[in-house]
């Protein structure tokens, strides 16, 4: 990625989207280009980190590690997210492991800076406010999920969730411009790939939801959706 794309990249990000461009030059100066394959771990659970990391091309799953071993997906992040910050803030070591899902390009920057920025722009601080809000919710959203004992409702509310970030209306109904397999839904909702792949046949086969080709999902008028 050339100074021009990542100047276009930044201008994209929800944190600087308020930045005029000689503010975002300056934040230029301060960043760093990372790049990591896909698979390749970004950010290590439990590893006290010095950055914080924006996505400028790509995708990453957080995953987080219970008692018994099993990796639940807690959230996906896609271009223009950032992560790593919490770390700064408090000091404490990262509550999940980042990976990413493809080829991903990050933009990194280390704590002075992080804190230089945000004491100097009132516009970045207010930015993050509201996306840490945002986040907050989502893991109330989370919780709810999770406390659902029936399986189809997990996935429908999981879906809805989604959608609230990858939905794209079409005439057909939402589509969810995110590629999922069975094994990420699991992951994502703390059940089996054998229960996940059993509750999307049912709900194909009752015609609320279609799985497209390309591992996209459309959740078809007939979806009968969780209230969240």
């Amino acid at each position: 990625m050339d100074d021009i794309r990542e100047n276009e990249a930044l201008k994209t990000i929800e944190l600087f989207s308020s930045l005029s461009q000689e503010e975002l030059r300056q934040v230029r100066e301060k960043i760093v280009i990372k790049k990591f394959k896909k698979n390749e771990v970004i950010l290590h659970e439990e590893n006290t980190s010095e950055y914080m990391y924006i996505i400028l091309d790509g995708e990453a799953k957080v995953i987080q590690v219970t008692g018994e071993g099993k990796g639940i997906i807690v959230t996906m992040h896609r271009t223009g997210d950032f992560f790593g910050e919490l770390s700064l803030i408090d000091g404490k070591t990262a509550p999940a492991t980042v990976k990413a899902s493809r080829d991903t390009v990050t933009a990194i920057i280390s704590k002075k800076d992080f804190y230089a920025l945000i004491y100097s722009q009132k516009k970045v601080l207010d930015n993050l406010l509201q996306s840490l809000s945002s986040r907050l919710r989502e893991s109330w959203q989370r919780i709810q999920m999770l406390n659902f004992n029936d399986a189809a409702q997990r996935i429908k509310m999981l879906f809805r969730m989604l959608a609230e970030t990858y939905g794209k209306e079409t005439p057909r109904g939402m589509l969810l411009s995110i590629k999922l397999i069975h094994q990420d839904i699991a992951d994502m909702t703390g059940l089996t790939r054998e229960t996940v792949t059993r509750v999307l046949d049912k709900l194909q086969k009752a015609g609320e939801i279609k799985i497209l080709e390309n591992k996209f999902i459309q959740l078809n008028s007939e979806f009968e959706s969780i209230a969240l």
